[in-house]
């Protein structure tokens, strides 16, 4: 019998639970030969399913693999050196059968408990991973556990090494009580102290990642990747429904649901995790920037160009003119969006993300605007909330701590008011990211594109060097509140426009701006890969000057800059 027609046999009577049957008197069907998909029932030859990876090319079901699996398909070839791989538990409050479970396991599986940690190399690049395998007992975190997961930290640590652990797990192992729980905090620990080396850590969560797992090492990333609609959580599904007596949504505690609401930075399907993981650990390598050029000054110049300020308010605001969505592919080599602030949500007015310009790896961090209704909705009109704020001290944080410079790029016409920003506390989030901004020990670049607005602008302006699109405006309020405030006429809009002084010309005149950026004539929508060349020469050149500062000078410098600007007159005696 041909297996293309061995194949239409089983594909029509598979059952269930895959399990074999008899298609008829003379053929028997081995029970491994075929695989069917527990979320879309498409059935495949067992083979092809293992080929794909474990993923169902019909639905893109992402199969759990085991720990040994994962690591084929992750690291180099031969690279791997295995940790602690004859580490077993003991028995902390002797549970009744504990020891023999154990033994079962251990058998069955082939691992001592349910992790494996080493060191490797991804595409070349040096890493200590740890991959935690569901098979054994859910891949619960006992002793063993965080144990082993400790140790990786303390050696990576050593060895100036990043961290990748791929983590899935039912939580805390209650067969070990308190001990188990205590665990939790060993982890985090290891992890903390890795972090105040400035190393790299990333997380991959994979399914199922839940209970004190998620409550502790696993939510500690410094990126958190997870594969689609896996299952990540603290208390189970049943136990909130049970708790709370209410049905829960389907995409509950999945992949989606958490970079949704602010806790994951990006899903990445398994087939491009090893490029992915390899591309983020290139860009966290420390590289030296480039001596400043000094062919390109950008000095403030006069009479850029004769528009009055009202038109180049139309310019701007000009549907056609590039984003910030339009310029980071044409400015930076590579871009990895990361999401959320880890407390509330992700905020589409905005992105940011760790990029690389020329040769140097950046933060980026970006209000957002959009072209279309839908662009607008999806990023609030460009008015951040205080989950935007949020997550962009974060990921500025996290610049500070790998010591990459922050590109700034400016375009809202201010933070949103509402009642639930003002519930979750805008005042407080504006506020604080130009209190920590002010003390940010990297080079921090700041670019108004086109609106800067208010303090919602401020809290990405708060930096080493402002620069300013030519066409660009900067103000205390939009034109057509100021004239609503102070005039109570908000048809005299135009008027104050032409008398507020927030050009690109009158920020530099005023000090609050250093540098222009020349568009294309008639505004940037005519040319904008001139205006992005443009862009790029500037930062390329802003960052290997102010780069040079040390510490010290470069926070003298920072405070200097908004220390001086006023304009006062004072009496002598």
């Amino acid at each position: 019998m041909a297996l293309e027609d061995l194949f239409k046999i089983v594909k029509t009577r598979f059952n269930d639970d895959n399990v074999q049957q008899e298609t008829s008197g003379t053929v028997d069907i081995p029970a491994d030969l075929m695989f069917k998909c527990p979320r879309c029932s498409a059935v495949f030859l067992r083979e092809e399913f293992v080929k794909s990876q474990k993923v169902c090319k019909n639905c893109g079901y992402h199969s759990r693999i085991s720990a040994r699996e994962r690591l084929d398909i992750t690291i180099d070839s031969g690279s791997f050196v295995e940790y602690d791989s004859d580490m077993t538990s003991a028995n902390p409050i002797d549970f009744p059968g504990y020891e023999e479970k154990q033994a079962e396991l251990r058998e069955k599986t082939g691992l001592n408990d349910a992790i494996i940690t080493g060191e490797a190399e991804i595409r070349g690049e040096k890493c200590v991973i740890g991959i935690m395998d569901s098979r054994y007992m859910m891949a619960s975190m006992g002793s063993v556990v965080g144990e082993k997961i400790a140790r990786a930290f303390e050696r990576a640590t050593e060895k100036n090494l990043p961290v990748i652990l791929f983590t899935a797990s039912g939580g805390a192992r209650m067969q070990e009580g308190i001990v188990s729980l205590m665990q939790m905090a060993k982890t985090c620990g290891a992890a903390a102290r890795h972090s105040e080396k400035g190393l790299l850590y990333i997380t991959v969560m994979t399914d199922p990642t839940t209970g004190g797992v998620t409550a502790s090492f696993a939510s500690e990333g410094d990126i958190i990747i997870a594969e689609p609609k896996v299952l990540i959580g603290f208390a189970g599904r049943r136990v909130i429904e049970g708790t709370i007596k209410q049905r829960l949504p389907e995409d509950f505690q999945s992949a989606e649901f958490q970079l949704e609401h602010g806790f994951a930075d990006m899903i990445v399907e398994r087939k491009t995790m090893r490029r992915t993981i390899a591309h983020l650990l290139k860009l966290h390598k420390k590289v030296k920037c480039c001596p400043p050029s000094e062919k390109a000054s950008f000095a403030a110049a006069e009479g850029l160009n004769d528009y009055t300020p009202w038109e180049r308010l139309e310019i701007i605001r000009n549907k056609q003119r590039p984003t910030v969505r339009d310029y980071i592919p044409m400015i930076f080599d590579e871009f990895f969006e990361m999401h959320g602030d880890r407390l509330y949500g992700d905020d589409g007015a905005v992105m940011g993300g760790v990029a690389r310009l020329g040769n140097v790896p950046v933060t980026v961090i970006a209000q957002v605007k959009g072209r279309n209704i839908e662009e607008n909705k999806a990023s609030n009109f460009s008015m951040p909330h205080p989950e935007g704020y949020r997550k962009a001290l974060r990921l500025a944080r996290q610049a500070e701590k790998f010591g990459r410079p922050v590109i700034c790029f400016i375009d809202t016409p201010g933070a949103f008011c509402g009642v639930e920003a003002e519930k979750r506390g805008q005042g407080e989030a504006v506020a604080t990211n130009i209190y920590k901004f002010m003390t940010l020990k990297t080079p921090v670049i700041s670019i108004v594109l086109g609106e800067g607005g208010s303090g919602g602008a401020l809290a990405l302006g708060v930096c080493d060097e402002l620069a300013m699109m030519e066409y660009a405006q900067y103000s205390v309020i939009s034109p057509r509140g100021f004239a609503s405030i102070l005039w109570k006429d908000a048809s005299r809009e135009r008027e104050a426009c032409n008398i507020m002084k927030i050009t690109a010309e009158d920020l530099v005149e005023l000090g609050v701006a250093e540098r222009i950026i020349e568009e294309p004539a008639g505004g940037a929508h005519n040319d904008p890969r001139q205006a992005a060349e443009n862009i790029a020469e500037y930062l390329t050149e802003a960052v290997s000057r102010i780069s040079a500062f040390d510490t010290e000078t470069l926070l003298d410098r920072r405070y200097n800059k908004f220390r001086k600007i006023g304009v006062f007159n004072e009496n002598e005696g």
